[in-house]
Parts: C-alpha cells; structure tokens; sequence
C-alpha cells in the first residue's frame, strides 16, 4: 500500500480558503486514483472529491462542486485540494486515499490506502 501524509488543515473563517495537501511515498502514485474524503462529528466518512491517474477525469459531491478543486502533480507524487468559499458545515476531519482503479469513473473506485487525517476547523 502506498503511504499518504495530508497537510494543510487548520482553522479558517467562514468565506476563506484552504489548501490541502497530500504527499505520496511511491513513484506508483501516477497510476493512482485519488480521492479526498471528508468525516465531520457523528455523521459517515464522504467522498467529496476524486481525480483519474492522469488529472483527465474529476469528481465533485454536490456539496462541494463550484467551491473546491482537486488537482495533482504526478512529479512531485501529491494531490491538492483547493477549498473556497468555506462554510461552517465543512468543518470536518479530511482524509486523501489512493486506489488502483485505471478508469474514468472516479467516484466508484475502491480506495485502499489512506492517509491519517487532516483537521478542517471553520468558524463564523
């Protein structure tokens, strides 16, 4: 399994902006599938975003569509997540995973490692 380490949560205004980064141990990363999910307090883990191994194909949960963007660089083994606009009910714990999936429907790979967690506080 490849190792992920996530970074760049912290706590920001409602209305501001955050970048999240998750940095990859294997050069395999550029086949990979990658995802950000999110967990906030008492509800399921959710997939917010996801992009193809060659950046070509993306996925945004309604939620979130319009206000993030999920973006990667394949050199430098790490997938972003740009968050804009934030709101209250983003404030959650923010986990990247990788999956083997090669296709283009992002958001029904099977996500098979993951990264520890990364805390997004948005205040009013």
């Amino acid at each position: 399994q490849v190792q992920l380490v996530e970074s760049g949560g912290g706590l920001v205004q409602a209305g501001g902006s955050l970048r999240l980064s998750c940095a990859a141990s294997e050069r395999t990363f550029r086949t990979y599938t990658m995802g950000w999910f999110r967990q906030a307090p008492g509800k399921e883990r959710e997939l917010i975003a996801a992009i193809r191994w060659s950046g070509g194909m993306t996925y945004f949960a309604d939620s979130v569509k319009g206000r993030f963007t999920i973006s990667r660089d394949n050199a430098k083994m790490t997938v972003y997540l740009q968050m804009n606009s934030l709101k209250l009910e983003d404030t959650a714990v923010y986990y990247c995973a990788a999956s083997g999936y090669y296709g283009d429907y992002v958001e029904g790979a099977d996500f098979g490692s993951w990264g520890q967690g990364t805390q997004v506080t948005v205040s009013s």
